[in-house]
């Protein structure tokens, strides 16, 4: 599957938006991508989970871990096409953490998956809960990263590059024509 087989996936779904957003990372864009619109349907979802899969089939890992929310169904679809472990990390009082008695033991190897990376923040926070259990990443994997690739330190796969524009509140020209801003994201700023 290439980027504009997905892309046409991500359009078909209604899941790529077109406006003025606040991003979860605060920034601004013209562009929301909607993962669930894709997801709720798992034909789709395990179609999209096993082109991650095959990036990683060869890896001795033990575990796949997403954060919480949006990365949850993508990572799991992903850990099954694997046979691994999922685990999910949630947002508590603005880091991610794990919970549910869920935990990571020292020198266990784990793929990170998420649905979207706008500025690799989520998916640096989850790198730091896995490196403060003694584990290692062997990559990073995602449905979608907007903008220009990210060097995260570890081998990287991501299905689709999508070229959205994103800007600081004071710079965004958007604000300055006026369109009204929606806040379709997840977590408390969007």
């Amino acid at each position: 599957m290439n980027q504009w087989e997905v892309l046409e996936i991500l359009e078909r779904e209604e899941a790529v938006r077109r406006g003025h957003f606040l991003l979860t990372s605060g920034l601004h864009s013209d562009t929301y991508v909607q993962c669930a619109m894709v997801l709720q349907h798992p034909h789709i979802a395990e179609s999209l989970a096993d082109e991650i899969a095959k990036a990683f089939q060869d890896e001795d890992m033990d575990l796949v871990i997403s954060p919480a929310l949006g990365g949850i169904i993508i990572g799991y679809m992903v850990a099954m096409a694997l046979r691994k472990r999922m685990l999910f990390a949630e947002r508590v009082e603005g880091g991610l953490i794990l919970r549910r008695g869920q935990n990571i033991s020292p020198g266990e190897k784990a793929l990170i998956v998420e649905d979207v990376i706008t500025t690799g923040g989520s998916v640096k926070e989850l790198m730091k809960v896995v490196e403060a259990a003694g584990a290692k990443i062997i990559g990073v994997a995602a449905l979608i990263e907007r903008g220009k690739g990210r060097d995260l330190g570890v081998r990287k796969k991501v299905l689709l590059e999508l070229e959205a524009e994103a800007w600081e509140e004071g710079e965004c020209p958007l604000c300055k024509q006026g369109l009204e801003l929606e806040t379709p994201g997840s977590r408390g700023l969007a």
